[in-house]
């Protein structure tokens, strides 16, 4: 596979954007390598709506090693992000963080790992460029919590009043009256605020 239908084949990242990384510098020689740490802003929110995400706005923490190598170009290192979510059981705000470790081979056009692998399967070098953002965004999803938590024993709300049990008196509880019995209960209850008992039926 020629360099020139591979890149046509895959878009050329845009050389400015902050999520791309140019690697020229390494020459295609196996052992060359460097570092690269950059802090990169959210333009779009990553995660589950409502549920736990990184805003916009939020600064993504980059700290990678790009290392040449036969086949292409090999990027590994750690991503951290901020992020806001929502107590799945007592319902307060959390402010977190997420961190992930990424490792991945940007194949080169003619190499036989773009001749050879499925073309869902590897990243692609492009002129001498990578894209990290796609990575990063998939590395992040599959890391967030579906079901986000303030602590991990936080006790939720009482389901009868809706506070929150860790405000809430040891013996906190709400009387539970048989349906059947409700009629009579609230014939009592008014009776006893207009000072007088029921009247014995004949």
């Amino acid at each position: 596979m020629s360099e020139e239908r591979s890149i046509a084949r895959h878009p050329v990242p845009d050389a400015r954007n902050p999520w791309v990384i140019d690697t020229q510098d390494l020459g295609r020689r196996p052992g060359a390598s460097r570092e690269v740490v950059r802090t990169i802003r959210a333009e779009t929110a990553v995660g589950f709506p409502d549920v736990i995400e990184i805003p916009v706005g939020a600064s993504y923490r980059l700290r990678l090693l790009l290392e040449s190598v036969v086949e292409g170009v090999l990027v590994s290192g750690s991503v951290t992000a901020p992020t806001t979510a929502q107590c799945s059981r007592c319902l307060d705000a959390i402010d977190d963080e997420v961190s992930v470790e990424v490792t991945e081979l940007f194949a080169y056009p003619d190499s036989t790992t773009e001749a050879t692998t499925e073309e869902d399967e590897v990243s692609h070098l492009v002129d001498d460029l990578v894209d990290m953002e796609p990575l990063v965004r998939d590395a992040i999803v599959l890391a967030l919590p579906q079901v986000p938590l303030c602590r991990p024993d936080c006790p939720g709300l009482c389901p009868d009043c809706g506070l929150k049990w860790v405000d809430l008196e040891p013996d906190h509880g709400h009387e539970k009256i048989d349906p059947r019995w409700a009629a009579l209960v609230e014939r009592f209850s008014a009776s006893d605020s207009n000072g007088s008992a029921p009247e014995d039926s004949k």
